[in-house]
């Protein structure tokens, strides 16, 4: 005789098919949806963007589960999830051109050390907000900074001007010690 938890705890409530199926079309759903919603929502959160992804986890809950609340539904749920991850990943590591379309190319957010409004708008990312991650990066300003590119995954590269203010102080700084360090040497002669 089954114990009534030990039931409930592993009973699917939901044929098996379903179990799998469900994830599945939940997943191809949120790639095309936030692929749609822009690169910023998956790196430059700010917190309505994190408000919106924790309440969209929440609202997709069900569509996955269904009615079944048991442990071997969610471990099923769970382990198509994953699967089905792995076969997509692989399967755009060696398509080049179908990961491009699905990933989206790289925008170029500052370029000659300007700032170009356009891709800012496009991508809804606002100049205090380029300012925080190119501070998070080491940069003083964005004078310091010959280009910005926003990468598919959402993050920022920074690329410094050449050479940075930081590097013509140290230089000047350099050049300085050494004239100290000959005129030292020539009173010591």
């Amino acid at each position: 005789m089954q114990s009534p938890l030990i039931h409930d705890m592993f009973h699917l409530g939901l044929p098996w098919a379903e179990k799998i199926l469900r994830p599945i079309v939940v997943y191809l759903f949120l790639i095309v949806g936030l692929r749609l919603a822009g690169k910023r929502e998956l790196a430059q959160l700010n917190p309505f963007d994190l408000v919106v992804l924790l309440t969209l986890s929440n609202t997709v809950q069900n569509a996955i589960i269904g009615d079944d609340n048991s442990i071997t539904g969610g471990v099923l749920g769970a382990a198509t999830l994953l699967f089905v991850n792995y076969v997509v990943v692989r399967f755009l590591y060696s398509h080049e051109k179908l990961d491009e379309i699905v990933e989206g190319r790289s925008d170029v957010l500052m370029e000659d050390g300007h700032v170009c409004e356009n891709a800012l708008r496009r991508e809804l990312i606002t100049l205090p907000e380029l300012q925080a991650a190119a501070h998070k990066q080491g940069f003083a300003s964005l004078e310091d900074i010959d280009r910005a590119i926003l990468d598919p995954g959402g993050s920022i590269s920074f690329f410094a001007k050449k050479p940075t203010t930081e590097t013509m102080r140290h230089e000047e700084v350099l050049r300085r010690l050494d004239q100290l360090q000959a005129q030292i040497a020539e009173l010591h002669a």
